[in-house]
């Protein structure tokens, strides 16, 4: 990793914080509580230090209660909702709502996508979802695709995070165009690599350009262009049928002579790519950060489970799932007490079609609704509209199917795991 994408993630990680912010699209090392001070929001999950992913964990844990069929408490809603900055947009956390927010800075791409979805899928917050997405078109780059902060290169992490906002409001992403006529995946394609690459690294995505315009592949960037790509946001329901893994295409590639590139070819191609890497290092990833290269990333594979599930793809999901789901493996005291964690852990168990309330013999649900304020189950008519949709969806797989195709595929589980930083 060259010192480019190393500033990157540092730069990401200082930023966002911790526990999962999309830029890495993984889960991370949570903040230290806070010492002294004002004590935290009663409405706010989590009890470490919320300054850089306050809005993240939030918008996270309202996104898995609801796809699970509980209502989030109103107080956590109304919480998140307030920290939206005058203009639309959201920062990492806002200890005092009435001071203005410094639109130059203080606002994150991220942030506001993640809120976005999470108030999206609560309701009621109409009018605070539409500043959030009028933010987002407003702060736009010419490419098409977004930044970190608003101006920032477009990166595909955050590019793929306002993406997914679009979907979640139930607007075509394809249809946010600059007045160039760019389109967000124009940017996110533009990151993929094609036959230009090495056999092994096709499809693959990269985080941001070299200064020389070179791409180099990043599974965590790969992930989160997947999701996006399929056109989803976190929340991502599971498939009804398996969909088997192509061979990686140069659609969306880098030197492509295609003005528009195919979704389809870019997601199966990076889904490719993923699948390869998790099964090359025993299903799952591992971390590229200084004082951790070469550690199982939990993280980064509970995203790349999630991007997989995501393209339909539930029997490669079911293997890096089945080595979360192992002993040895550490994921559950890994998240516990953390509420990004815990809930980047049950959308994506939820979305490969295992049941998050027994994943190996813990419930996420419950591990979740323990960092904050009780969520409620949903009235019976409500909880029948869920079920139905499932239903319109297939319904998912059984966790013990999932388990069952790892043992067969012999996934080896043998790693101790460490905390990782988000890149």
């Amino acid at each position: 990793m060259n010192a480019r994408r190393t500033a990157a993630a540092l730069a990401v990680s200082v930023v966002l914080g911790t526990a999962g912010a999309p830029a890495a699209f993984a889960d991370g090392s949570p903040s230290p509580k806070p010492a002294g001070g004002p004590s935290l929001p009663k409405a706010l999950y989590g009890d470490k230090d919320p300054q850089y992913d306050g809005v993240w964990r939030q918008s996270l844990t309202i996104l898995a209660q609801h796809s699970v069929g509980l209502d989030s408490p109103a107080a956590a809603v109304d919480w998140l909702a307030g920290q939206q900055c005058a203009d639309g947009g959201f920062t990492a956390y806002r200890a005092d709502a009435k001071t203005p927010c410094d639109p130059k800075k203080g606002e994150f791409t991220d942030a506001t996508a993640a809120a976005v979805q999470a108030l999206a899928a609560a309701g009621g917050r109409g009018a605070v979802v539409d500043k959030g997405v009028d933010w987002l078109k407003q702060h736009q780059n010419k490419d098409g695709g977004w930044g970190l902060n608003p101006g920032s290169p477009s990166d595909a992490n955050s590019t793929a995070a306002a993406i997914g906002a679009f979907a979640a409001t139930e607007q075509d992403p394809a249809k946010a165009t600059t007045s160039g006529g760019k389109s967000p995946y124009d940017a996110l394609f533009a990151l993929q690599l094609g036959c230009d690459a090495k056999k092994d690294e096709r499809g693959a995505f990269a985080y941001l350009p070299e200064k020389d315009d070179a791409l180099h592949p990043d599974a965590l960037a790969s992930s989160a262009a997947t999701l996006a790509a399929t056109g989803h946001g976190f929340a991502v329901r599971p498939a009804d049928k398996d969909v088997a893994i192509e061979a990686p295409s140069c659609a969306g590639s880098k030197g492509d002579d295609k003005a528009s590139p195919d979704r389809a070819g870019a997601a199966d191609s990076a889904a490719a790519y993923l699948s390869a890497t998790l099964a090359a290092n025993g299903q799952h990833l591992k971390s590229v950060l200084p004082g951790q290269k070469g550690q199982p990333d939990v993280g980064g594979t509970i995203d790349a489970v999630l991007a997989l599930a995501a393209g339909g793809h539930r029997e490669a999901a079911a293997k890096p799932l089945h080595w979360l789901m192992g002993k040895d493996a550490g994921a559950v005291a890994w998240a516990k007490g953390q509420p990004a964690a815990l809930a980047k852990l049950v959308l994506a168990t939820r979305a490969a079609g295992g049941d998050p309330r027994d994943f190996a013999g813990t419930d996420l649900v419950r591990e979740l609704n323990a960092t904050g304020p009780a969520a409620s189950a949903p009235s019976a008519d409500a909880t029948e509209k869920n079920k139905e949709k499932d239903d319109d969806n297939g319904g998912g797989v059984s966790v013990w199917w999932v388990v069952a195709v790892g043992a067969v595929a012999g996934i080896g589980i043998g790693f101790l795991l460490s905390g990782r930083k988000k890149k």
